[in-house]
């Protein structure tokens, strides 16, 4: 399986960054040694002085599929998550700077947090998501899938023109503003629609 992420998704991170918006999805992957483990804590690499939190809704894709076309989309997917694209952000700006790709400060060794899964038909609406993250108690990330730049059924209608998609494959749908810095100690907590999906220690 492969880990598909969206960059420069909504408009207000977009912004925070100071990165240009796109006229198309970002996209890059992880590879899937990047998941935290279950139930382990998230140790911040040695490489890196200034890791990033960028939590996001997910998508698990359930069968095969190539060029599909939005409107049959959602026939591909029966699970909504949430997790966090972890990020070496000093690394990242350092690759980036350089006009080289950068894996190395997204795909490396637990940047990808998979929370639980609930079935998508527990939603009204898909387009109207709210979900945040907190750290040490204090809401640091909220968001709404509404404000999307592009929705799920549109990312995975444009991803499988690129790249197949196969059962157990997760979309990560972008992230919106609010992402920082985390330090040792600190204690992360993923809810969507008011539901806790995953907690995570760092160390």
């Amino acid at each position: 399986m492969k880990l598909i992420c969206i960059g420069r998704n909504y408009v207000d991170h977009i912004n925070e960054l100071s990165n240009e918006r796109p006229d198309e999805p970002v996209v890059f992957i992880k590879p899937d040694s990047a998941i935290l483990p279950k139930e382990q804590d998230f140790y911040i690499p040695e490489f890196s002085k200034d890791v990033h939190y960028e939590v996001e809704v997910l998508v698990k894709i359930k069968k095969v599929g190539k060029h599909i076309s939005r409107e049959f989309a959602h026939k591909y997917y029966d699970e909504i998550g949430l997790g966090i694209d972890f990020t070496a952000r000093d690394l990242q700006s350092k690759l980036k700077s350089k006009g080289l790709p950068w894996e190395k400060a997204k795909g490396f060794d637990g940047a990808a947090v998979v929370g639980k899964w609930v079935p998508k038909d527990k939603f009204s609406d898909l387009d109207n998501l709210n979900f945040s993250l907190s750290k040490n108690g204090e809401t640091v990330q909220e968001g709404n899938t509404s404000l999307m730049l592009w929705k799920i059924d549109e990312i995975i209608s444009h991803v499988s023109t690129y790249f197949m998609l196969k059962k157990g494959d997760i979309i990560f749908t972008g992230t919106p503003a609010g992402v920082g810095k985390v330090s040792p100690n600190d204690y992360l907590v993923g809810t969507l629609e008011g539901e806790q999906l995953f907690d995570i220690n760092v160390k």
